[in-house]
């Protein structure tokens, strides 16, 4: 089946605050032959720990811009992936494109693509609602775990922030993305605001920030329901790595009732860091958060 995607013009990213990386290309990921995507990779290519970050939804690898410098300082590799539909990445037209396991099987190629070991998993909101699937499949590759206001999948129902946000998304096909961030992290500067709104020219560029908030597995019969319960499994069994939890604790969506629950299912997940004036997009108070999980991880003094 051939996808019809769009590109973001260049010239949209020429204005990033703090977010001057190089990008790198693949577009010829397995099952995604044509689509291009694009992602960050900096620091040494052996040798070190990966920091591998998955954003969610709306943002795109802007959104790690704090976490990166301090994970590059202390000597590790840091890979910052588009998902398809957002920041650099091509963006499907279609909305139906946009599935649970599409989106999963595109970070399996990337992975497989960058053939990498010694992995922490960083994520948040849709990085982790993917991104927690991800090791079960990898046991050998992935040795410690950052999460962040996220969740698992489950089919077990879900907030009612969420839902009041599932149905604004619903009805609102060309999103105001700059004026949306601003409001959910008031700390943003303007520029910085725009610089997440940068990928998205116009509505056509937004299936993927319109389709996925109806994807989240919240019913039993939802698409990746079945894998997240398999990972749930998977992270109370048999996880063997090193963990560290970050809750931004005035997110009205996935907040610290829902990380709480999280916390339980991962085993041997210590207590979070709470950051009290943090929203859902909690990395925007990313330089604390990275360098607590490093001292926790034994990674720096």
């Amino acid at each position: 089946m051939t996808i019809r995607a769009i590109r973001t013009p260049d010239t949209w990213f020429e204005t990033l605050p703090g977010y001057d990386y190089t990008p790198h290309y693949v577009d010829d990921l397995p099952g995604y032959v044509g689509l291009r995507m694009a992602y960050v990779d900096e620091g040494p290519k052996s040798g070190a720990p990966v920091f591998l970050c998955l954003h969610g939804e709306p943002s795109w690898g802007y959104l790690y811009r704090k976490m990166a410098p301090v994970f590059l300082a202390a000597g590790a590799r840091v890979i910052i992936p588009d998902l398809f539909g957002f920041g650099r990445s091509d963006k499907p037209v279609d909305d139906e494109v946009y599935t649970f396991h599409w989106h999963r099987n595109a970070l399996k190629a990337f992975l497989d693509r960058m053939d990498l070991t010694d992995i922490c998993l960083v994520c948040q909101d849709w990085g982790g609602l993917l991104g927690l699937t991800l090791p079960m499949d990898y046991p050998d590759r992935f040795s410690r775990l950052l999460v962040m206001n996220t969740a698992l999948g489950v089919g077990k129902g879900t907030s009612e922030g969420f839902i009041a946000w599932r149905d604004f998304m619903a009805n609102t096909p060309d999103l105001d993305l700059a004026g949306l961030m601003q409001r959910a992290t008031p700390i943003l500067t303007d520029a910085e605001a725009k610089a997440y709104a940068a990928p998205f020219p116009d509505a056509t560029y937004k299936a993927g920030v319109r389709r996925f908030p109806a994807l989240v597995p919240i019913s039993p019969d939802m698409e990746g329901v079945q894998t997240s319960q398999q990972a749930l499994r998977f992270w109370s069994e048999d996880w063997t790595g090193d963990s560290f939890m970050a809750v931004g604790m005035q997110d009205p969506v996935l907040g610290p009732d829902t990380m709480a629950w999280l916390r339980s299912v991962i085993r041997n997940c210590p207590k979070p860091l709470e950051i009290a004036e943090g929203g859902h997009f909690v990395q925007e108070w990313g330089e604390p958060i990275a360098q607590a999980a490093l001292k926790h991880f034994g990674l720096t003094d």
